[in-house]
């Protein structure tokens, strides 16, 4: 009996090392075709953004299918960063926040440049999603998703796109970003109306001496001025943007007759409108006007500015004389129109200091 006993712990023994041996073999096969890696980075994948990312898109924003997520930004609501496997310095990050929180410092440098050419500009997202697409050496996307259900809350979602350019990469930055928004939204229990798919993100901007056109032809975000006295400032051509009034920017550039923007008119929303008082309105120590409206449906007040603009590849104003009557008449102008369109109150000149 002894003798059997030790047999079958002899086999037992025989069989866990075989088997421990077969799940090694398995495991370096595994590792080293790559199966693993993939494994691993689908993973990411899908836990990245608290598992809200929209991955969908996410190939033609990197050119790659070949991704793994990381942890992004802390002390949000949510973020991640995703890289092609291995890097090839191309990545995607997407930072998700409540409009009742902090601004990431990063996203603020949009609303301190107001007065810098036309830096600052944003277009419309389109498709009926609330957002803007931004361009100042690298692209990014904001969209805000206002909560129904909760008053003066708003699930604010950036999209930046490192490394790469273009239309295909653009649109599919905006599908990953709005994308992922509508899945947050969802998670966080913030109800609110999203857009429909995005099937194109549209990289024109504004700023060339080609995008400059007669201010009686402005029938996008410049048509508050089409019949106004803005053709005798200096100012007689204009760049502008589609109108969009879920926009949470809009901006409208009054051109001199040398295709240079001479003055910047800028409205913003909601979260935009927040984050812009945040950086004190954009900087005060440039020649400019500020005004304000209630806008209860953004449960926060409408800030518009305008800016006598500085051109820095002559490092001068194209307008060389300011006009402060002149700026306050074109910033209400363009204010009231924008704020009727947005469904806000009476518009009111302030003066932030």
């Amino acid at each position: 009996m002894q003798k059997k006993s030790g047999l079958r712990g002899i086999h037992a023994g025989w069989y866990a090392g075989v088997a421990v041996l077969v799940l090694g073999l398995v495991a370096a096969v595994l590792y080293g075709s790559g199966a693993y890696d993939s494994w691993r980075d689908g993973r990411s994948l899908d836990e990245a953004c608290d598992g809200t990312l929209a991955q969908d898109g996410l190939a033609e924003a990197l050119g790659s299918s070949h991704l793994r997520a990381e942890r992004g930004d802390r002390g949000v609501l949510a973020g991640c960063f995703v890289k092609t496997s291995p890097g090839s310095g191309r990545a995607v990050r997407i930072t998700l926040r409540w409009s009742t929180e902090d601004a990431p410092s990063g996203s603020l440098v949009w609303y301190d440049s107001g007065w810098n050419g036309v830096r600052a500009q944003a277009a419309p997202l389109g498709n009926g999603w609330p957002g803007v697409v931004r361009y100042d050496g690298t692209w990014q996307i904001m969209v805000v998703l206002d909560c129904a259900k909760q008053k003066d809350k708003a699930l604010v979602a950036y999209g930046d796109l490192y490394g790469s350019s273009g239309g295909t990469a653009v649109t599919g930055l905006g599908r990953v970003t709005t994308e992922t928004a509508r899945n947050a939204a969802g998670k966080y229990g913030c109800e609110a109306k999203a857009g429909q798919p995005l099937t194109r993100v549209s990289t024109a901007r504004v700023g060339k001496p080609g995008t400059a056109k007669p201010l009686g032809r402005a029938q996008g975000s410049c048509v508050a001025l089409r019949d106004t006295s803005v053709a005798r400032s200096g100012t007689p051509w204009i760049m502008e943007y589609p109108a969009d009034p879920g926009a949470p920017q809009t901006n409208c550039y009054l051109v001199t007759d040398a295709k240079k923007p001479g003055y910047g008119l800028y409205a913003y929303y909601g979260a935009a409108a927040k984050d812009f008082e945040s950086t004190g309105f954009g900087g005060l120590d440039h020649d400019s006007v500020v005004a304000t409206a209630p806008c209860p449906r953004a449960g926060h007040e409408a800030v518009f500015a305008v800016y006598r603009l500085y051109d820095p590849d002559t490092r001068s104003e194209p307008v060389a004389h300011y006009s402060a009557p002149f700026a306050r008449s074109a910033l209400k102008a363009f204010a009231e129109h924008e704020a009727h369109q947005h469904g806000c109150g009476d518009v009111r000149i302030t003066d932030p200091t």
